[in-house]
């Protein structure tokens, strides 16, 4: 018990202190921990084990599985289009356009810095560490790629490398790794199963909605989802080891954050 209360009274103090420390030297030390987080995301193929490239593997072959049933999967979505409602396909365009998320995110960070709210700071900074690296990989990607677009004379399988024509940067889906990357670093700060189900299924419709416009494939929205999550996930985890936010040392011995799936079911497993 006496242990107990000692630990609130220092909680408290180092609360206090921190309430104390000016907006610039916050704004300052959350700049630092996205460039570290930035520079932690990039490296870490380097330092990938036996079990990573596994992974690995085991993403690639499900891509090529995948990609088998493209041109199929497209023209089934872009069928559907027509009976889609115009404010889905809005949202889903808008939400995952730069312009929106980054301001959507500037506003988030705007209002956690100002409140100095430790955990919505750390979910911006997440957020934007998390879409810095995964945004230049899928820009990237589709300049190297080079991979046609649905709804031209174009298959799936239609590559020019290096290519700077519109019609061939599908490869992968930009308004996904947005889209996902948001959601997955928000849903993240979560213990409610149902909050993270919402969140998750927000996230998607922009992903959705790409294929119903047929602007994307089934492989370049899956892979633009797998890097998103893959990317949160190691910044979230080096942000967590670090301690960079001290609020994520209380909450460590009291729930785990990872959402599971299992047969038909979604659920949170938490340690207490």
């Amino acid at each position: 018990m006496v242990s107990f209360k000692l630990s609130a009274q220092e909680i408290a103090l180092e609360k206090k202190k921190k309430d104390t420390t000016s907006i610039g030297r916050l704004a300052v030390y959350d700049a630092k921990q996205a460039f570290l987080g930035v520079t932690h995301a990039f490296s870490r193929p380097f330092h990938w084990k036996k079990k990573d490239f596994a992974t690995l593997g085991a993403i690639t072959l499900g891509s090529l599985a995948l990609s088998t049933i493209d041109d199929e999967g497209s023209a089934f979505f872009v069928r559907q289009e027509p009976d889609v409602p115009n404010l889905f396909q809005e949202v889903g365009t808008r939400f995952g356009s730069p312009q929106v998320y980054f301001i959507a995110n500037a506003g988030l960070y705007g209002f956690g810095l100002f409140t100095k709210n430790e955990k919505i700071r750390k979910t911006s900074v997440l957020i934007i560490s998390s879409s810095f690296t995964a945004g230049l990989i899928q820009s990237l990607s589709k300049t190297a790629f080079g991979r046609a677009r649905p709804g031209n004379i174009y298959k799936s399988t239609e590559f020019r490398f290096w290519s700077n024509e519109p019609e061939f940067h599908s490869f992968p889906s930009g308004h996904t790794v947005l889209s996902v990357t948001m959601s997955h670093a928000i849903a993240k700060q979560f213990n409610n199963t149902w909050s993270k189900v919402g969140i998750y299924t927000l996230g998607s419709i922009a992903p959705i909605s790409r294929l119903f416009s047929g602007a994307h494939w089934l492989t370049d929205v899956a892979l633009g989802a797998v890097l998103s999550i893959v990317v949160v996930d190691s910044v979230d985890k080096f942000l967590f080891s670090t301690k960079a936010y001290d609020y994520q040392v209380k909450e460590k011995n009291r729930i785990s954050w990872k959402l599971h799936f299992s047969g038909n079911k979604i659920g949170v497993i938490g340690t207490f």
